[in-house]
This record gives structure tokens, C-alpha cells and sequence, in this order.
């Protein structure tokens, strides 16, 4: 039981891992660019709405019109969870979970209220990781970034201090105390 199990996810990681292999990603690397150029790709506009974090509420919901598709993420969190939501979410796009996924209108009320409930198709949303869709597009999203990380690698060996702070939040230019403390000797 086990084995079978664990030859499931090894076909489920195969799977992903060609998924991401084919992707054209941008280089530098920007989640933004990359969501635009999925939307060409698809023909299909994908349009990012941002919103304040709610506690009974997923931090991302992928949610699918007639007209467009909309990635819902929480806007008051970290540059790095933000990215990743906003992969994950673009992860079920990709892997086409849109075309077999649920409609539950309240939520996607909850997010888009000027949407009207009517037009939602489908609703996306991180809820229950145990399902296979969810642990697909956390699998992509993650071997995304594994791959951003092995591109950036070509260039310098480790990222500057200032990278690092922007990507955990605090903004460029901004040094602690500390840092400039190690800067002057």
C-alpha cells in the first residue's frame, strides 16, 4: 500500500516536473510578466486582483468567467508568498484544473463583489491540500521556483543583501542597523 502510494506521487512529480520543463519562463523572473505571457499563450485574458488578506478566506482563489480568468490573492502579505500564491494559482491554469473544477458562488462573492454570481463558472480555491489539484499546483508552483532558482544561479553565486530584504518585504535602500554596521567595518 505504501509502495503505490509513493509510485502515485514519483507519477505525479514526472508529470509535473515535464509540465514545468516546458514552460517559457522570463528571465529576469517576475510572476507578473509570467502571468501576462500565460494569457497570450492561452488566448485568454488572466487578470490579478488584489485584496486585504481575511481570516475565513483562502490568501488565493482562482476564479473563471466567460470572459476572463481571475487570480484573487492576498495583497498584505510577503513579495514571496504573494509570488507563490500567485503561482499556485496560475499552476491550475496550466494544469487545466479550471475545466473540472466546482462553482461555489459565496466565495467568489466574498472576493469580487462587483462580479455578479451569475457569470462565475468555476472557483478554485486553497482549501483542502489532501485533494490531488491542490497538490499538483502546489507541486508546480514549488518546481517553478525551483527552476527560477537554478536559472538565477548562472549569474551571481549568492543574491545581494538588498535582494534578499526586498524579497522578504523590507523595501530597497532601507538597511538595518546592523547591516550598516557591516558595511562600515
Amino acid at each position: 500500500m505504501r509502495t503505490d502510494r509513493r509510485r502515485r506521487q514519483w507519477r505525479q512529480w514526472r508529470q509535473c516536473q515535464r509540465i514545468v520543463d516546458q514552460l517559457v519562463l522570463p528571465d529576469p523572473f517576475d510572476v507578473h510578466d509570467f502571468i501576462r505571457a500565460l494569457a497570450r499563450t492561452r488566448g485568454r485574458p488572466i487578470e490579478l486582483v488584489a485584496v486585504p488578506s481575511q481570516f475565513d478566506v483562502p490568501c488565493g482563489v482562482l476564479v473563471t468567467t466567460d470572459r476572463a480568468d481571475y487570480i484573487v490573492y492576498a495583497h498584505d502579505t510577503t513579495p514571496l508568498h504573494q509570488q507563490h500564491i500567485l503561482l499556485h494559482e496560475a499552476a491550475h491554469v496550466i494544469c487545466g484544473h479550471y475545466e473540472r473544477a466546482s462553482a461555489p458562488p459565496a466565495t467568489a462573492h466574498v472576493l469580487l463583489p462587483d462580479l455578479p454570481p451569475a457569470l462565475v463558472r468555476r472557483v478554485l480555491s486553497r482549501s483542502v491540500y489532501t485533494e490531488p489539484q491542490e497538490q499538483e499546483a502546489e507541486l508546480v508552483a514549488s518546481l517553478i521556483l525551483t527552476r527560477v532558482a537554478q536559472l538565477a544561479r548562472t549569474g551571481p553565486a549568492v543574491p545581494e543583501r538588498s535582494q534578499l530584504r526586498t524579497l522578504f518585504g523590507q523595501p530597497r535602500g532601507r538597511e538595518s542597523a546592523r547591516d550598516r554596521g557591516r558595511a562600515n567595518g
